[in-house]
C-alpha cells in the first residue's frame, strides 16, 4: 500500500515517485475530508486528477477511512493500492491508524511525502522551529464552545513561540437529528474563515479575562493570514488580529498563525505581508 502526498497547490505538485507509484497501482483511493486542494472545490476536479494520473479514482471520505477500511486493506492485501492525501501523508491522524491497520496485517507500506501546511507557512518569514503547539478551531454552535486551544496558544506565547491554528473543515458531517433517527443524513460542505476563527477566538478571549485569567491575546494581537496555501492565487496578509477580521480572504482553505515574540529577519520578511504594505501596493498598481 502505498500513501502517497499530493502536495498543496493542484494535481500537478504531485511529486515523480508518487506519480510513478500511482500509474503502477491497480486501485487508487483519495481521502477528501481533512483537507482538500484547489480544485477540489470544483465539479472537475476528480477527472483533472484521473486525467493527468492516468487511473479512475475511489473518493475515500471519512466514514469510508475511519469505518470502512477493511476494503481499502483487503484491496491492498491481493494488489497495489494507492492511499492519496492532500499535503503530506501524516498530516492528519486517521492516515496513522490506517497505516497501523495496515502493518499489522503484514502489508508492505510506502508512504511518498510532500509540502504540506505545516512546513508551507515558513513561506511568511516566521521561523518554524519557533512555532509550539498547533491548535485546531472548530466551528462553534448554540450548545459547544470548547476552549482548549486557549491555553494552548497562551504557553505557547508565554514561551515566545508562535502558534499554527488549522480552521475547521466540515465535509459529509452527519446532522444530530439524522443520526438521533438513525438514518444519516449530511450537512453542506463548510469551510471555516479567518474572519470566523477570529471571531471566536476573541469571544474566548473576552470570557478568559471576564474570569481573571491571565490574557493569552488581544485584538491587537499580531497574526498572519494564509488562503490558498501553495496554490497560484495564494493569500498571505499580516496585521492586528482586528484588522485580519476585515480582510476578504476569498475562498478556502484557510488558516491562521498567531505570533509569539518575532526576532528582528522574521520581522523584516512580515513587513513584505503587512496590511499597510498590501494597501501601498494596490495604490501603486492603480486599485
Amino acid at each position: 500500500m502505498y500513501v502517497i502526498g499530493l502536495g498543496l497547490g493542484d494535481e500537478r505538485d504531485i511529486t515523480l515517485r508518487g506519480l510513478e507509484a500511482v500509474k503502477r497501482c491497480e486501485k487508487v483511493y483519495i481521502e477528501a475530508y481533512t483537507s482538500l486542494l484547489s480544485f477540489g472545490l470544483s465539479s472537475d476536479g476528480l477527472s483533472t486528477l484521473e486525467k493527468l494520473y492516468g487511473r479512475p479514482i475511489t473518493l475515500a471520505d471519512r466514514e469510508m477511512v475511519e469505518e470502512k477500511a477493511d476494503q481499502i486493506l483487503s484491496d491492498a492485501r491481493g494488489s497495489e493500492v494507492a492511499f492519496l492525501v492532500v499535503g503530506d501523508p501524516f498530516g492528519a491522524t486517521t492516515h496513522t491508524d490506517l497505516v497501523v491497520r495496515a502493518k499489522k496485517l503484514g502489508i508492505e507500506v510506502k508512504v511518498i511525502h510532500n509540502a504540506s501546511v505545516m512546513n508551507a507557512i515558513g513561506i511568511c518569514g516566521l521561523q518554524l522551529y519557533r512555532y509550539g503547539e498547533t491548535v485546531s478551531i472548530p466551528f462553534f454552535t448554540s450548545t459547544w464552545r470548547p476552549d482548549s486551544f486557549y491555553e494552548k496558544i497562551q504557553r505557547n506565547r508565554n514561551l515566545g513561540l508562535h502558534t499554527l491554528c488549522l480552521l475547521d473543515i466540515r465535509v459529509k458531517e452527519p446532522t444530530l437529528e439524522s443520526l438521533c433517527r438513525g438514518k444519516k443524513q449530511y450537512e453542506p460542505p463548510r469551510y471555516m474563515t479567518i474572519n470566523t476563527a477570529i471571531e471566536q477566538l476573541l469571544e474566548i478571549e473576552q470570557t478568559k479575562g471576564e474570569s481573571g485569567d491571565d490574557h493569552a491575546y488581544s485584538g491587537d494581537t499580531e497574526c498572519v493570514g494564509f488562503a490558498r496555501l501553495g496554490s497560484e492565487d495564494q493569500m498571505i496578509v499580516a496585521g492586528t488580529m482586528k484588522q485580519l477580521q476585515l480582510v476578504d480572504f476569498g475562498v478556502p482553505l484557510h488558516c491562521l498563525v498567531i505570533t509569539g515574540h518575532t526576532h528582528p529577519v522574521e520581522e523584516e520578511m512580515l513587513d513584505f505581508y503587512r496590511l499597510e504594505t498590501q494597501n501601498l501596493k494596490q495604490e501603486d498598481n492603480g486599485v
